[in-house]
């Protein structure tokens, strides 16, 4: 199999970071009930994800797996008030949204926004700092 190469792409990089922000700043508005906390989820869960794939962008380096995206995060070595790890249950939780059916209630979307608000733009700002 002929691997195929990458460069370092900063303004792909940017772009995807930037999208990353614009969503987190949407989704943190939306109402959480029964109803939403799928999409809220999803959405927390991937604006993390984008953040992991922006870094990865910058360095020329392809990611098959969300995992990948998430590991690279928790390198920084960010100071945040809640585990990082946590994105990885959003992980799972969104997984099993997307294949499995499960129906998330408003206790669990009310858990992703406060864990995003606690750790998403403290991160985002380590991950701009990685991307000047």
């Amino acid at each position: 199999m002929i691997e195929r190469i990458k460069y370092p792409d900063n303004k792909n990089a940017k772009s995807i970071f930037e999208s990353s922000i614009r969503q987190m700043n949407y989704t943190l508005k939306l109402k959480s009930d029964d109803d939403s906390a799928f999409n809220i989820i999803r959405n927390i869960y991937e604006c993390f994800r984008m953040l992991g794939d922006s870094l990865l962008v910058s360095r020329g380096q392809i990611s098959e797996q969300h995992v990948e995206q998430i590991k690279t995060l928790e390198r920084l070595n960010v100071k945040l008030d809640r585990p990082l790890q946590l994105v990885d249950n959003l992980r799972r939780m969104r997984h099993n949204i997307n294949y499995y059916g499960f129906s998330p209630k408003k206790v669990d979307s009310d858990d992703a926004v406060s864990f995003a608000k606690s750790c998403f733009f403290k991160l985002a700002k380590a991950v701009e700092m990685k991307l000047k």
